[in-house]
This record gives C-alpha cells, structure tokens and sequence, in this order.
C-alpha cells in the first residue's frame, strides 16, 4: 500500500485534449526519491524542477509510516512545506536539514527560484485517525482501509455528494460538480471553491482515499462521467463514511454565495 502520492511537476499526461490527469508517482514505506534539475542532458531525479536557479540534486523524499520525510540538501536556502488544507500553515526545512517529518495529509514543497518559485504536491492518503471505537490491548493494530479525515475539504466534498440520498433515502439524484460548488462556497473555508478542486477532490477520494476500481466506467481518454459520483456516493453511504450527523458540517440549506468584500465593509 503507498503510504504518499507524488504530483509531479508539468503538464498533465494528455493536455492536448485539456482531458488527461497529473502524473502520480506513489511511493510505499521506505521508497525514496530525489527531486531537482538533475544532471546536464536531463534525467538523473525522479521528480525533474526545470529552473536553472535550482540545483542539480535540491533534496530527496522518502515515505514513512502515514506521512513522509523531506530532505534539503543545499547549503545555502530554506524549503516551505505548505498545508494546503490549513489557512496558511506551514513548515520551514532549513538548509542541509535531513529527514524532516511532514505532518500534512496536503502539501505543496515550494522552492525559490529564478522565475520566483518552483514546486510540487504530495499527498499522504494513509493518515491514521483514531476511531470511535476504541479498543485498547495486545496485538497487531487494525489500519482502517478508509481513513477520512472529518475536518478536511475533501469530506466536505463527499458530504456535499451525499446529501440528497441521506436526507431522503429515495432520492437517487447526485449533484454535480457546479452544484457542490454552490452548495460549499458559503463556507468561509470555501469562499474560492472551483469547479476543477471539487473535480480534484472527487479524483482523491476515489482512487487515493477509497481505491474504488471504475473499470469501464470513464472514458479512455480521462473525460469523468455521472458513474465515478455514482459508485463514490454508494460506496461512502453503504459502508456508513458519511452519516446524518455529517450533514451539520454544510452550511444552512438556502445560504446564498457571501458577498463581495468592499459591500461587507
């Protein structure tokens, strides 16, 4: 099982069509790459920075457990680790420093470069959280196959999709993409909410957080279809990830889109 996600850096793998999805690179428990320019003639670094302000060999990652490890090895310029799911949180891996645990399920390692910054994402799927029930005692400890982490956007997300069939169990429609959008913009964590983050977060919990197998059930060229929503929700509802309790984390039904800052002023 991978313990982190790597987003590499570039264009996605079929941007002619505007339709392909980022490249992955997952990594299990003790795997370890290198990112940077790596070596004249290309090549040489798993994850490739092209800037020529960044050096050769700029660091390594190296999966750990539930989280991962970030190394620098210039000597002379710090790296940021930001939470993406935070309101601005981040760390700060001083130069030389070896082996600093990142805590973040999202992160974005950002480095200064020439043309201002250079970066990259990591995800950390396998985060453990402790469970309702609670056991204490000898053994191997149980890993929960669908670890959710109930203050992230993502579960917004998912509580969003489900929210017409828990409200009313025979109600078989799903809103979509833009719907969700307006259904969260009036949280305040969600004020710039977008249609393409909410299709991110639907590709997370589908094929990172709950591993479903689509099969057949989108296109050969990536175009995402009614059925990725569909197997998403039943799969969340069916094994209770999402509960009525749940739904107190949306805002009121009937909440509009906040308004503009200068007419709040």
């Amino acid at each position: 099982m991978e313990t982190i996600i790597v987003q590499l850096p570039g264009p996605t793998q079929s941007a002619g069509t505007g339709t392909g999805r980022p490249e992955l690179l997952h990594l299990g428990p003790g795997e370890v790459v290198d990112f940077g320019r790596g070596p004249t003639g290309g090549g040489g670094v798993t994850i490739p920075l092209t800037d020529p302000g960044i050096s050769r060999r700029a660091g390594q990652l190296e999966a750990a457990g539930d989280y991962w490890r970030l190394s620098n090895f210039s000597r002379s310029v710090s790296y940021v680790v930001e939470n993406l799911e935070g309101a601005g949180e981040y760390i700060t891996v001083a130069p030389g420093r070896l082996g600093a645990p990142v805590p973040f399920e999202f992160s974005r390692v950002v480095l200064p470069a020439l043309t201002g910054t250079a970066d990259f994402k990591v995800f950390a799927p396998q985060h453990a959280y402790l469970g309702e029930d609670r056991a204490d005692g000898t053994g191997e400890q149980t890993v929960h196959p669908f670890a959710l982490d109930p203050t992230s956007k993502y579960f917004l997300v998912l509580v969003a999709l489900c929210e017409q069939r828990l409200r009313d169990a025979s109600d078989t429609a799903l809103p979509g993409v833009g719907d969700i959008v307006e259904r969260l913009r009036p949280l305040e964590s969600c004020h710039d909410l977008t249609r393409s983050a909410v299709n991110y977060h639907i590709d997370y919990l589908t094929f990172a957080k709950l591993r479903l197998d689509l099969g057949d059930e989108t296109t050969a060229d990536g175009t995402r279809t009614g059925a990725k929503r569909a197997r998403l929700a039943s799969v969340a509802l069916r094994f209770g990830l999402v509960r009525e309790e749940h739904l107190a984390l949306l805002p009121p039904r009937g909440a509009g889109r906040p308004a503009p800052q200068e007419a709040r002023a």
